[in-house]
Order: structure tokens, then C-alpha cells, then sequence
């Protein structure tokens, strides 16, 4: 039980980190290679093109792997100190503030899925049955 609580909190210490990125992407007082870096990482970590398909043998996770941990640092090291301290307790107080709209927000992604499963289930099931 010890571990599972260990690893719920590393989940919300990341859950915090990134939206803490994400409000800095946003600052003013955020230089522009900083905010460059940011995009580029989530870019890459998002895109279903990669620098190295994935179908290749180990390599085509390892960028992803390295790459998107290491933007995510440069992006932390680039950002202002003060922006950044900002930026957490904004983040934080967020995260904490409302637990029910971040379920309504969840339920909302999670029935979107779905439908768009259902729908490619059923397009499937049309073109399968002709």
C-alpha cells in the first residue's frame, strides 16, 4: 500500500510540474526560446510522427524516451526561477481547488473517446459486412 501511495503522489507532483509548464508557456516573462523548447517537446511527445518510428527495434521508443524528458528539463532550467515558483502555486491551488470539475472535465475526454471508438467501430463493421 506504501508503494501505491508513493506513486499517486509522483502522479500529482507531475500533474503539477506540467500545468506549472503550462501556465510559464503562457507568461510574458517567459523568453521565447524558452517557450520554443516547450512547444517542441510537447510537439514531439504528441505527434504520431517520430524522429525514429517506433516500429524499429528499441531505438524508436528510446527517443521518446529521452527526448521529452529532457525538453521538459530545459524547459524548467530556461524558465525564470521567479516565473516558475509563480507558476507552481498557481498550478497547485488549480489542482486542488475543484476536484469535481476536473472529474466533469475527465468524463467529458473520457465519453469523446468512446464515441469516436463507437463511431470507427461501427465504420469498420460497415465496410467489414459489404
Amino acid at each position: 500500500m506504501h508503494t501505491i501511495e508513493r506513486w499517486r503522489e509522483r502522479i500529482r507532483q507531475l500533474e503539477a510540474e506540467t500545468y506549472a509548464i503550462y501556465l510559464a508557456s503562457k507568461d510574458p516573462r517567459v523568453p521565447w526560446y524558452a517557450r520554443a523548447i516547450v512547444l517542441f517537446t510537447v510537439v514531439h511527445t504528441f505527434s504520431p510522427i517520430d524522429l525514429i518510428p517506433d516500429f524499429v527495434p528499441i531505438l524508436g521508443y528510446l527517443d521518446d524516451l529521452v527526448i521529452t524528458p529532457l525538453g521538459i528539463a530545459l524547459a524548467l532550467y530556461m524558465i525564470p526561477p521567479d516565473v516558475l515558483c509563480d507558476c507552481r502555486a498557481r498550478a497547485h491551488s488549480a489542482l486542488t481547488a475543484d476536484p469535481p470539475a476536473r472529474r466533469a472535465y475527465a468524463a467529458v475526454v473520457v465519453a469523446t473517446w468512446l464515441l469516436l471508438a463507437s463511431l470507427a467501430l461501427a465504420f469498420l463493421w460497415r465496410i467489414t459486412r459489404t
